[in-house]
């Protein structure tokens, strides 16, 4: 079993407290789903700098991580279907799933 980083990139807030307390409840719904596969519920994602090989620094631009979850799977198509259940995709935003692996 490995654990896969799922970066969420795009999407839009709810405006109304209605429409936050309707996501709330569907992030919550698939937390359950996900039970004992669900390693960290993650964060949304704000501010974005990129650090280039050079050292300069730059914003970040349209394509900017959004948020991030961690789920561990049997393998990347085991995490791909429990990623296509995520409410971010509900808002317009893409799942990047990566696969992660423990060196250190």
């Amino acid at each position: 079993m490995a654990n896969y980083l799922l970066v969420y990139r795009g999407g839009s807030m709810p405006e109304t407290p209605e429409a936050q307390e309707k996501v709330m409840q569907a992030w919550n719904d698939w937390f359950g789903q996900l039970g004992s596969a669900l390693v960290d519920g993650g964060n949304p994602a704000s501010q974005t700098k990129v650090i280039d090989a050079d050292g300069s620094v730059n914003p970040g631009g349209a394509g900017s991580p959004s948020g991030y979850s961690v789920i561990a799977a049997d393998d990347i198509d085991s995490a791909v279907r429990l990623a296509k259940g995520c409410p971010v995709l509900a808002g317009g935003a893409t799942v990047d799933v990566v696969e992660t692996f423990a060196v250190m």
